[in-house]
């Protein structure tokens, strides 16, 4: 079982491989993109007293409430494995418990990679909206 297991995972780490090599594309955005090359310091000036140096693009408060949302859920898919992990620790040879520890840990990795994949579809959305709008 175990080692069922841990070649599930391997194949999971190397499918989803060119999904976390499409991440930094989405931090790489600075001033000059989001603003359309003026940096927001020199636009300051242009707003007749408005400052607006504490205005942020509407679709960057976006992604970073599902990057909050995300990671808040993904932490919570960590506690459950860890959570079954500990009680398959603890069964003592109980195979009712085993069992109910084993499917704990399955549908929270299931979860997670549900995660993980709404993750990187939002980082690619948010990253084409802001850059097609350049």
């Amino acid at each position: 079982m175990l080692k069922k297991i841990s070649m599930f995972l391997f194949t999971l780490a190397v499918v989803l491989m060119p999904v976390f090599a499409l991440v930094p594309q989405a931090n790489a955005l600075n001033e000059d993109d989001l603003w359309g090359g003026q940096g927001q310091k020199e636009a300051v000036g242009t707003n007749m007293g408005y400052d607006s140096s504490s205005i942020e693009d509407p679709r960057i408060i976006a992604a970073n409430v599902i990057k909050i949302l995300l990671g808040f859920l993904g932490i919570i898919a960590v506690v459950l494995i860890i959570w079954g992990g500990f009680k398959w620790m603890t069964a003592g040879g109980n195979e009712e418990q085993t069992k109910e520890a084993a499917k704990i840990i399955k549908t929270s990795v299931i979860g997670l990679l549900i995660i993980l994949a709404a993750w990187g579809i939002a980082t690619f959305i948010v990253n084409a909206l802001v850059t097609a709008t350049k």
